[in-house]
C-alpha cells in the first residue's frame, strides 16, 4: 500500500506546485508577513517554525505535522491583534491574477468599499471567480435580510458544493463512482458482486488500471474458509446490502481501541462501551469532552453517573479535550496508531449571537474544525482505521462537503453516507453542547428527541484511513478575517452600532477567535 517518496528534487518541485495551487484556492498556509513592502520580508519570516514559542509547549517530532496548522493559525491570529509598532499582521496576498477579477466584481456590484464581500471573494480560487463573472449573479445589496457578504459567502459556498458528492445517503458503490470516476456500465458491474468480491474490489482497486481485471481476480480468489472474521461473513450474498449492513451495525475491530470526541453528556459513549461489551469487543472506548467536568456537572447532573457506567465497562474518560490539538494533549500520549474507530457527532465550533453560522466572518471556525480535526487523526488512527462524522446534510455551520472535502485531502476516504437513523447507535441523549443545555436539553428519558434541525436529514459521513505513504503538505486552513475586516463589519452584531462601539466589538469577537482557536470553548 505504501509507496516510496520521491527523490527530493522531484518532491520539492510537486510540493511547490501543490501549495501554488492551494494558495490559489483561497486555502492557505496562513504565512506570517511583517507590513513593509514584499521584497523586504525575509526568508526567516516567511518559513518561520510555528513550534518556535508556543507558550512553552514541547511537540515531538513524530506529532508535529498533527497540530502544526492549530499553532500557526493561533500564532496568526494573536499577532492581528497586537497594535505595536513593527508587529507581524496577518495578511491575505492575492496574486495579481486574482486580483484583476476581484476588483471586476467589485466594480460591477458597485461594492467597492464592502470589506466583508472583498474577504469572501479572496477565499474564492481564480476558477471559481471566473465561473461568478460569466453569470449575471449580484449580491441583493437592498436585502433586509441579509448583507451582501454574507448572500455571497452563500453562493460562493452553494458553488463548491455542486462540485462535491452528494450529502445524504450514498451506499458504497455509489461512493466509488465518485471517488474513481465510474461509468455507469462499471458501477452496474459492481452493484451485482458478491460479498466477497465486492469487499476485495473496495479494498484492493485504487482507481487506476483496469477495473475488470481487479473484479476477474476478484473471483479467482478463494474463499478462506477457516477465518473467524465478521468481514469473511456470508461470502456468496449480494454484496452491496451486506456491506451496508456493517456500517449501519456498527461491526468494528473488535481489538482496536476507539475514542468518542465532543461527547458533552457521555450518553454516546456509553451507547457505544455498551454495544462493544455485548459483541464481546477487548478494544477500549476513549471517551471525551470538550468541557471540563466542572461545566460539565453545571449542566448535567446525571454526568458522574454517566462517568462510573463508562469505567465500569473498562473505558476511560478525558475532559478539556480539543479534538484539533489532541497530539498537545499529554492524556493522549502513546496512543499514536492505537485508534481502530473515531466518532465525531454533530460537530460545530459555538454558535456567536448576532451571526448565523453560514455567514463568512464566522463560518471559517466550522470548516477550519473539520480540516484541523482530520489532520489532527493521521497520527492517531491506525491503518484501515474507520471514521465516522454524524451531521446533518443541510447544516450551514459545518457543511457536509467541510467533512467530506476535509477527510479526503487528509487521505481518509469516503466510503459510505448512512442516515443517522439507520445507524444502530442513533439512540443516545443528544444534547446541544452549550449553555443552553442548562435550561433547554430534551429529555431522553421522556422519549424527547432532539429537534433542532430535521431528523430525516441527519447523516453518518464515514471515512477509512488509507495513507499512500507520501508526505503531505502542511494543513491547509481557511483564513479567518482580519480585525481591520471586522472593524468595517456593518450587519449581525455589528448593525447600529457607532464607529467605537463597532471597534470594541470587533476587538472583543477577535479575542474570541484566539481564545478557540487556542482550545478553549466559548459559549
Amino acid at each position: 500500500m505504501a509507496e516510496a517518496e520521491p527523490e527530493a528534487d522531484e518532491f520539492a518541485a510537486a510540493l511547490a506546485e501543490a501549495e501554488a495551487e492551494a494558495g490559489d484556492l483561497g486555502l492557505v498556509e496562513l504565512e506570517a508577513e511583517a507590513e513593509v513592502p514584499e521584497e523586504e520580508v525575509s526568508a526567516e519570516e516567511e518559513e518561520e517554525d510555528p513550534f518556535d514559542g508556543e507558550d512553552g509547549v514541547e511537540v515531538e517530532d513524530h506529532l508535529k505535522d498533527a497540530v502544526e496548522g492549530s499553532l500557526r493559525l493561533k500564532r496568526l491570529l494573536s499577532r492581528d491583534d497586537d497594535g505595536s509598532p513593527g508587529a507581524k499582521k496577518m495578511k491575505v496576498d492575492v496574486n495579481p491574477e486574482k486580483e484583476t477579477r476581484i476588483t471586476k466584481l467589485l466594480t460591477k456590484w458597485m461594492l467597492q468599499n464592502d470589506a466583508v464581500v472583498r474577504h469572501v471573494l479572496e477565499q474564492a480560487s481564480v476558477e471559481e471567480l471566473d465561473e461568478v463573472l460569466a453569470t449575471t449573479y449580484m449580491p441583493d445589496r437592498s436585502s433586509q435580510w441579509k448583507a451582501p457578504g454574507e448572500l455571497l459567502g452563500g453562493y460562493m459556498s452553494d458553488l463548491r458544493q455542486r462540485k462535491s458528492p452528494g450529502g445524504y445517503g450514498t451506499d458504497q458503490v455509489a461512493a466509488a463512482k465518485f471517488r474513481w470516476k465510474l461509468e455507469l456500465a462499471q458501477e452496474q458491474q459492481l452493484r451485482k458482486l458478491s460479498h466477497k468480491d465486492l469487499r476485495f474490489v473496495l479494498d484492493n482497486y485504487d482507481g487506476t488500471g483496469s477495473l475488470e481485471d481487479i473484479i476477474s481476480q476478484a473471483s479467482s480468489t478463494p474463499q478462506d474458509e477457516d477465518s473467524l472474521n465478521a468481514t469473511d461473513a456470508l461470502p456468496d450474498i449480494e454484496g452491496l446490502s451486506t456491506m451496508g449492513r456493517f456500517s449501519r451495525l456498527e461491526l468494528i475491530d473488535p481489538l482496536a481501541d476507539c475514542a468518542v470526541f465532543g461527547d458533552a453528556n457521555l450518553t454516546f459513549a456509553m451507547r457505544l462501551a455498551r454495544h462493544r461489551k455485548s459483541l464481546g469487543h477487548v478494544g477500549r472506548v476513549v471517551a471525551t469532552t470538550f468541557e471540563d467536568l466542572a461545566t460539565l456537572r453545571e449542566r448535567y447532573k446525571e454526568i458522574d453517573d454517566n462517568i462510573k457506567t463508562l469505567e465500569e465497562h473498562y473505558a476511560e474518560v478525558f475532559h478539556s479535550v480539543d479534538c484539533t490539538r489532541i497530539a498537545l494533549d499529554e492524556q493522549f500520549k502513546g496512543m499514536e496508531g492505537t485508534l481502530g474507530a473515531v466518532y465525531y457527532n454533530f460537530p460545530h465550533s459555538g454558535a456567536i449571537q448576532g451571526f448565523f453560522d453560514g455567514h463568512p466572518v464566522v463560518n471559517w471556525r466550522h470548516e477550519n474544525l473539520m480540516r484541523l480535526f482530520f489532520r489532527a487523526l493521521r497520527t492517531f488512527v491506525k491503518e484501515g482505521g474507520i471514521v465516522k462524522v454524524a451531521s446533518n446534510a443541510g447544516a450551514v455551520g459545518v457543511k457536509y462537503y467541510f467533512i467530506i472535502n476535509s477527510a479526503l485531502e487528509n487521505e481518509f476516504e469516503h466510503t459510505e453516507t448512512v442516515p443517522f437513523l439507520q445507524w444502530h447507535l442513533h439512540r443516545y441523549g443528544r444534547s446541544y453542547g452549550d449553555k443552553r443545555d442548562v435550561y433547554k436539553r430534551p429529555d431522553a428519558k421522556k422519549n424527547e428527541s432532539y429537534n433542532a434541525q430535521a431528523a430525516d436529514r441527519d447523516m453518518v459521513y464515514c471515512f477509512r484511513y488509507r495513507p499512500s505513504g507520501k508526505t503531505l503538505n502542511r494543513a491547509m486552513v481557511r483564513l479567518p478575517p482580519t480585525l481591520k475586516t471586522l472593524m468595517a463589519v456593518t450587519d449581525g452584531p455589528f448593525k447600529n452600532l457607532q464607529p467605537a462601539g463597532r471597534k470594541t466589538m470587533a476587538e472583543n469577537l477577535h479575542k474570541r477567535f484566539v481564545t478557540e482557536v487556542g482550545g478553549t470553548h466559548v459559549g
